[in-house]
This record gives structure tokens, C-alpha cells and sequence, in this order.
């Protein structure tokens, strides 16, 4: 497993990049527009990890700015902690035979969402290519939210 990066929601894309990068000094990486999900991705590094951060080799902090106003309470505006795992669909399995709930399940091969017992959402990425869709993820609902 390899963690790579901690997702928060920014109400306004010019502050958010203001304080981070104007303020703390992280630099943008790569940044991501989706017209279809209306919303805006940038990731974030440390200059002492630009390089790293640019070759996928160390965390990083992802912005999501969505195009469309909304308030963010209770916490929403963290989003999730991110890890890449060998096998998705092992990694599932002996995580949900420990007892934790799959919110998401890789019903695509690729993505996976749990909860921390405090409630700290978790998604877990594929790494390398998608898997083949496979039961018993492909017919599992989603549970709660994550």
C-alpha cells in the first residue's frame, strides 16, 4: 500500500490557492477540470517533494473546488485519505472480513471507499490498471456515504 493524498473541498479555487500556495508555499502539479462533474481538481506539493510529486512518488494535497456553490458542514469540506493498494479486490476482501463496511465497493475495478472508525473516509485505488469487474463487488450496493 502507498498513501497518496489527502482530498479537501475549497469553497472558492483563488482563496484556497492564495493560502496554500501564496502563503504556505506548496506548488500545483497538476490540476484537472471535469465540464461533466462540474468541478476542479489541483494537487499540491511541498517544494521540497515537487519532484517526487510530479513522478507520483509522494503525497500530495488535492483541492476540489466544485463549480457549483455549496456549503460545507459537520466536516464535508475534508474529503478523504487516498491509497493505492496492489489487488483491490484482496484488499477488500480481508478488510471487510476484519468487520469494516465497504461503502463503495470497486464495482469498477478500481475505486473502493471505507470509513475509519471516527469516520474518516478512505478511498482505496487500483494500482496499475483497472481489474476486471468481478462479483461479489459488481452486484454490492453502496453503503452510507463516504
Amino acid at each position: 500500500m502507498r498513501y497518496l493524498h489527502t482530498m479537501v473541498r475549497v469553497a472558492s479555487l483563488d482563496e484556497a490557492l492564495r493560502f496554500w500556495c501564496g502563503i504556505l508555499g506548496l506548488q500545483e502539479v497538476r490540476r484537472r477540470d471535469s465540464a461533466e462533474g462540474r468541478f476542479t481538481l489541483v494537487y499540491l506539493a511541498a517544494p521540497e517533494d515537487l519532484d517526487a510529486a510530479r513522478q507520483s512518488n509522494a503525497p500530495i494535497l488535492e483541492l476540489t473546488w466544485n463549480w457549483d456553490p455549496e456549503t460545507y458542514s459537520g466536516g464535508r469540506n475534508f474529503g478523504h485519505l487516498a491509497f493505492e493498494v496492489a489487488d483491490i479486490y484482496e484488499t477488500c476482501r480481508r478488510i471487510s472480513a476484519a468487520g469494516v463496511t465497504i461503502n463503495r465497493p470497486p464495482r469498477d475495478g478500481y475505486m473502493a471507499f471505507i470509513r475509519s472508525p471516527d469516520g474518516i473516509s478512505i478511498e482505496l485505488l487500483q494500482r496499475g490498471e483497472k481489474l476486471p469487474p468481478a462479483e461479489p463487488w459488481i452486484s454490492m450496493p453502496n453503503t452510507g456515504n463516504w
